[in-house]
Parts: structure tokens; C-alpha cells; sequence
């Protein structure tokens, strides 16, 4: 294990992004899609938000009523806009950040997915997931 590794040896580098004029619908699309939980939310190449899938499933009340889920689904999807579900004011990390410095971010706070951002421009994403593959690989 090299002890400063960058965290860029880890971060997913292409990531999937959102703009904030994008429907829910379509961020659901994308997580089942790509089979991935946090997608970044950018005006441009700068972050302004990160949804969660966790995120997406707090809107829905499809568990609740006798209706059909997707309907539901689609209709809780258009009273919101993304902007409106996205978390703000994110803690981001830069690429040269050590992978160790990332761990203990994310292990002391109520996230699973760090931006990675040099520049001002989102460069990647990090996300618990990563850090298991990672340290898996160690043994």
C-alpha cells in the first residue's frame, strides 16, 4: 500500500453528471442505468450539487398507496425539480488529495461520494465503493 496514493488512483474519472434543468425521471434513468448511486450535478464543468438515490427514493410514495409505482414515481418526479432534491454546499477533495485523507473524510461524516475537483472543474468522483475495491486489492 503506498502510503501517500493519490486519491486520483481510485476516483471514477468520467463521470455521469446532471444539469439542474434535467428531469428526475431522467436522474432515475441514470442510476439504473449505470448502477450507480450519487451523480453530480454541474453547471458546466463546476459541481453545484450532488443527488443521491437515496435522494430519489425519499420522494417516492408509491410504498404507500395502492397505486402503480411508476406513475407515482413520475408524478412526485414532476412536482420537484433537481435543484430543489440536490444537497449543496459540498465538501470536495482534490485529485492530489491521498486516498487516506478521502477515508477519513468520508468515514467521519454522513456521505458515501466525494467530488473530486482541480481547478474549479469537476474532475471525478470518489466514492466508498472505491475505497472497499481499493483496499481489497491490498490483500
Amino acid at each position: 500500500m503506498i502510503r501517500k496514493a493519490p486519491v486520483s488512483m481510485i476516483m471514477t474519472e468520467h463521470v455521469i453528471t446532471l444539469k439542474k434543468t434535467d428531469s428526475l425521471e431522467k436522474a432515475e434513468k441514470l442510476f439504473k442505468r449505470h448502477k450507480i448511486r450519487h451523480i453530480p450535478v454541474v453547471d458546466d464543468d463546476a459541481i453545484i450539487g450532488m443527488l443521491s438515490y437515496s435522494d430519489l427514493l425519499r420522494l417516492s410514495f408509491a410504498d404507500v398507496t395502492n397505486e402503480d409505482e411508476n406513475i407515482v414515481d413520475v408524478m412526485v418526479y414532476n412536482m420537484f425539480k433537481i435543484d430543489q432534491v440536490m444537497k449543496r454546499n459540498l465538501v470536495t477533495v482534490s485529485s492530489s488529495k491521498s486516498i487516506k485523507e478521502v477515508a477519513e473524510i468520508l468515514a467521519t461524516n454522513e456521505f458515501h461520494a466525494l467530488p473530486v475537483v482541480d481547478n474549479n472543474k469537476l474532475s471525478g468522483i470518489v466514492t466508498t465503493t472505491d475505497l472497499i475495491k481499493y483496499l481489497l486489492k491490498q490483500f
